[in-house]
């Protein structure tokens, strides 16, 4: 996960609007993120929980279905201040037992009514420094000592490919087929979680 993730979320983090715009705005989001990675109330990804990733992928499941399905979330705009370091540490904390950064840092950047290229920037930015606390985890607890890291990398290659792919088709996408694309992704990695944790 950590060097596909980490290099595809920088290079979203740069397409798109200046970066100290993006870091200005959800700057506190993002240390919400790295404190709830590092220090975080739940099991850690390498304590095999058995509830964590069948938990997640039920929520994943339930809010895409509700984005297929439903209106929009309330805007969060008038909150945004005090609510984006607690959506951050939440986040962290989900992605530290799980290894997924989706839970509520994108539902919550949703509510803030993003255009599409605004949101995949904001993406970029919550993901990566994500990636990046999430490794720093992983690494105090040993759990990376013995994990696959030239797989990791291989990774990278695809990971690239399917960026290069994805950018093209944002451009020539709706903004409303973008947003129903990205629900029923969400719905498919929470499919993928749950099945595979139940298997």
């Amino acid at each position: 996960l950590i060097a596909p993730s980490l290099v595809t979320n920088i290079w979203q983090l740069f397409t798109g609007p200046p970066l100290f715009v993006v870091v200005k705005r959800f700057g506190l989001l993002a240390v919400g993120m790295v404190a709830g990675t590092l220090w975080s109330v739940l099991p850690p990804l390498s304590s095999d929980s058995p509830f964590a990733q069948p938990a997640l992928g039920g929520v994943l499941i339930v809010y895409g279905a509700h984005g297929l399905t439903a209106t929009r979330l309330p805007r969060a705009s008038a909150c945004e201040r005090w609510l984006s370091p607690l959506v951050g540490y939440v986040t962290g904390a989900i992605s530290a037992a799980t290894g997924v950064f989706v839970i509520p840092a994108v539902p919550y950047l949703q509510s803030l009514s993003l255009r599409k290229d605004e949101m995949v920037q904001a993406l970029g930015l919550a993901f990566s420094v994500a990636t990046i606390a999430l490794a720093v985890r992983l690494w105090s607890g040993a759990a990376l000592s013995t994990a696959p890291l030239a797989l990791s990398i291989v990774a990278v290659v695809p990971a690239l490919a399917g960026m290069a792919l994805g950018q093209r088709l944002r451009q020539r996408l709706s903004e409303e087929t973008f947003r129903k694309g990205f629900f029923v992704t969400l719905i498919a990695l929470g499919l993928h979680m749950t099945i595979n944790a139940l298997l």
